[in-house]
This record gives structure tokens, C-alpha cells and sequence, in this order.
């Protein structure tokens, strides 16, 4: 093409992107699909990189050898992976991947977001991608179930929504969640909480009381979660019900069940609610629910209630009185018509502590309240805060600041924990400011 006297030529990257497709396209026919089916992991990846290798050879453009290892372990990732994310998930320092159609991906870091370079070729690229990702696990998205949760290999969570739902193209969301997950001494080097606040949940877990971690989207009550399992005794029994499965917990007797979409008939769903009832069938001395969002939050309250006692899950709430009150609106959806009296009795007898998880402004995520339910009082139940954080202001970059309070309150389950073995100081439970955060 002519711009006036002189002939526009391809960008150096638009010619990468142009011998990129030819040599996948000619991979495809060249492998031979009869052996791959036998070839598995390195093996299968040594292939396929043979054959690469050959077609860059056989390349009439030239390659320099950057662009040549580039184009080896794109066309790779495109085969065997993820395609353009697997550049993203090499990032270990990347916590959320956020896709808006195939040319708008974000990602964030330390609690800040940036636009990513990283792009799909077009909007059915990006479907191909999804629908590997989600047929992994057995699920499936199409015009009939344009929504889906998932999870990658490492236990990042997904969620996928196709057109005609998502009017700009298909939209992702991927909670990242690595292979070697957070541990307690990482969450006190960020000051998520404070040494005194560990050794009272150490205290609780290990003294079998039922806790419900509250917190809003990407808190990080799922990684809180995973942290405060590691208290939980190498012989207890443990089951845990997910939707999407992505608690990495450490001990050894655990049982992992996750829930079933409906087939493309609408048959055959499995709900949390039938794996609470089915756990209860088997033997459990714990009994973790990733999040309770529905009519599962009844039999889990009753698991509590009847000798299931140092079970967890979390909950959506942004403090822990909306965490109570959103408690009892998951029990209405039960179906059972039960009277609101009725339904806090469940909760204050079930429940033992609150755990508060917020992500504040700029991105650090704090431990904003330990709360002890303490019963109740004519219809209400009675709360009283342990431990708290009080904002107090924004730092020069934009980062939330405060600090740590323990509120001279004793807990009233002291006699449980001290039954069990377990002693605390008791200045661990005196009125003052403990650490600035």
C-alpha cells in the first residue's frame, strides 16, 4: 500500500505476530497426534518444541535468536497452556487478573492496578482459552451456561462470562492463589494483624471453637482461611466443601469435596448443601466451608451446633454485625420457615468468634476485628469486639494507616481455652494501643 511516495511495510511486531500463526497453524498439521496422546508432560514439551524449532529453521522471514525463543515459548504456551495469561501467571507478584474482552487485561500488584500489554489475538481466542480452562475441571460455558466458576492447576480461582451476558466480549476474573501459599510469619510481616491477636485464634482453633472469617470481595478471607488452618491438629479429620476448589490446607486427613453444575439437560447438580449433609455421613471432626452464600449456612449452623465443633468458613460482610445479620438472611434461604428468634439462637449457640478482614484504601488488608458472640439478650445477640483496628488516615502514596487496639475485654470462652491446655497472659487481654499499622 502507497502513503504517498513510499510503501508502509509491516511493523517488526506485526511480522513476529505473522510467522507466530504461521508456525502454529503448521504445528498442528505436523504433530503427530497418535504419539502426543501417548507423550505427557516434559516429554510432550520437548516435542512440540522440536517441531517449533524446525519450523523457525524453515522460516523465510529471520528471526533473531530473542524473537526465536519468544516465538518457541509462545507457541507452546498456545498449545499446552494458557496462551498470552501464561506470561501473566509466570508473575508471581501479580495477585488478580482482570479480562474485559480480548484486548483490555488488567492486573494488580501490592493492591495497585495497571493495564497489562498482554493481549488476545480476538474475542475467539480468548473463549478457546476459557474453555480450556474450565473443561479442566469438568465444567462447561456456552450460549446455554454463559457463566462459570473455575480453577486453574494452582488453585487460582476463576469466573468467566461469555456474551450475550458480557455485551463487550467475554469477561475474566481470576483470583490468584500460588503454589506455595502465605504463611503466618508473611501476614505479620504485612501487619495484617498483631502477635498478641495470633495467639488468641492459635488459642481458638486449637481449643475446637467455630469461627466465621467475614470480610468483602478480595479482603483475603480465603488466604486467612488456609493461614489460621495450620493450628488445626495433624490427626483431626477434615472436610471441606467448595465451590471452586482452592483452600490449600496442610494436614494430612482431609477430605476435599466440591460441588456440581446442572448438566446441559438441568440435571444432576450437586449444592453445597448436599455435600454438608453428605459430610456429616463421614466421620468429620472439622468441617470447612469455603464460603457460605445460600441455604448451606442452616446445616452448617446445625453441624456446629451438634458436636462439629472447631468447624470454619467465611462469609461476605463488611463488619461483624452485618456478618450476623447476613448470617441469618442465608438461613432464610434455606426454605424452612423459621422464626427470626429462632434463627439468632442458632447462630450465637453455633458461633464462637467473628474474624473481620478488610481491604483498606490503597491496598493493604488488615484484621479490623476479633469478635466473640456471647449469646443473647431477649432477641438479640450480644457481641463484644477483642481486638480492633482503627483507620486513622491516608500516607502520602494513598495507603490507609492506623493501628491495633486490644479492647481490655476478656473473652468469655477463657475457662474453654484454659480446659484445652492452653494458657494466655493475661496482658495479652489489657486495654492499650499495640501496634501502628
Amino acid at each position: 500500500m502507497r502513503i504517498g511516495n513510499q510503501i508502509s511495510r509491516p511493523s517488526r511486531q506485526q511480522q513476529f505476530e505473522d510467522v507466530k500463526t504461521r508456525i502454529h497453524s503448521k504445528l498442528v498439521d505436523k504433530l503427530d497426534l497418535s504419539r502426543v496422546g501417548d507423550l505427557k508432560g516434559d516429554t510432550l514439551k520437548r516435542e512440540i518444541r522440536l517441531v517449533v524449532e524446525h519450523l523457525c529453521d524453515a522460516e523465510e522471514t529471520l528471526l533473531n535468536r530473542q524473537e526465536r525463543e519468544r516465538i518457541v515459548e509462545e507457541v507452546i504456551d498456545e498449545v499446552l497452556g494458557l496462551g498470552p495469561l501464561e506470561l501473566i501467571l509466570k508473575d508471581p507478584t501479580v495477585s488478580d487478573i482482570l479480562i474485559n474482552g480480548p484486548k483490555n487485561i488488567y492486573i494488580e500488584r501490592a493492591g495497585q492496578m495497571e493495564k497489562s500489554e498482554v493481549e488476545f489475538r480476538d474475542a475467539k481466542h480468548l473463549l478457546q482459552i476459557i474453555d480450556r480452562i474450565v473443561s479442566k475441571v469438568g465444567r462447561r460455558i456456552d450460549e446455554t451456561s454463559p457463566m462459570v466458576d473455575a480453577r486453574l492447576e494452582d488453585g487460582s480461582r476463576v469466573n468467566a462470562i461469555i456474551p450475550p451476558l458480557a455485551l463487550d466480549g467475554a469477561a475474566v476474573s481470576i483470583r490468584r492463589f500460588g503454589s506455595n501459599p502465605l504463611r503466618l510469619e508473611d501476614l505479620l510481616n504485612f501487619k495484617a494483624f498483631t502477635p498478641e491477636m495470633v495467639m488468641l485464634l492459635e488459642g481458638c482453633i486449637k481449643a475446637r471453637c467455630n469461627i466465621i472469617i467475614a470480610g468483602g470481595t478480595g479482603s483475603g478471607k480465603t488466604t486467612l482461611l488456609n493461614t489460621l488452618s495450620s493450628f488445626i491438629g495433624q490427626d483431626d479429620r477434615i472436610v471441606t466443601i467448595e465451590d471452586a476448589a482452592e483452600l490449600q490446607l496442610q494436614q494430612d486427613h482431609i477430605v476435599r469435596l466440591e460441588t456440581r453444575p446442572a448438566n446441559i439437560e438441568g440435571n444432576g447438580a450437586i449444592t453445597a448443601t448436599d455435600l454438608v449433609r453428605n459430610a456429616l455421613r463421614m466421620r468429620p471432626e472439622r468441617i470447612i466451608i469455603g464460603e457460605c452464600r445460600g441455604g448451606e449456612t442452616l446445616d452448617m449452623l446445625q453441624a456446629m451446633n451438634t458436636g462439629h465443633d472447631g468447624s470454619m468458613t467465611t462469609i461476605h460482610a463488611n463488619t461483624p454485625r452485618d456478618a450476623v445479620a447476613r448470617l441469618e438472611t442465608l438461613v432464610m434461604m434455606s426454605g424452612f420457615e423459621l422464626p427470626v428468634k429462632a434463627i439468632r439462637q442458632q447462630v450465637s449457640g453455633a458461633v464462637d468468634i467473628l474474624i473481620q478482614a478488610n481491604r483498606l484504601q490503597g491496598g493493604p488488608r488488615r484484621i479490623t476485628a476479633i469478635t466473640e458472640i456471647v449469646g443473647m439478650e431477649q432477641d438479640t445477640i450480644v457481641m463484644q469486639d477483642i481486638y480492633k483496628y482503627t483507620q486513622k488516615g491516608i500516607d502520602d502514596e494513598g495507603k490507609a494507616f492506623g493501628h491495633f487496639e486490644c479492647t481490655g475485654v476478656r473473652p468469655s470462652f477463657m475457662n474453654r481455652l484454659e480446659a484445652a491446655g492452653i494458657r494466655l497472659p493475661a496482658s495479652a487481654f489489657r486495654e492499650r494501643v499495640m501496634m501502628q499499622a
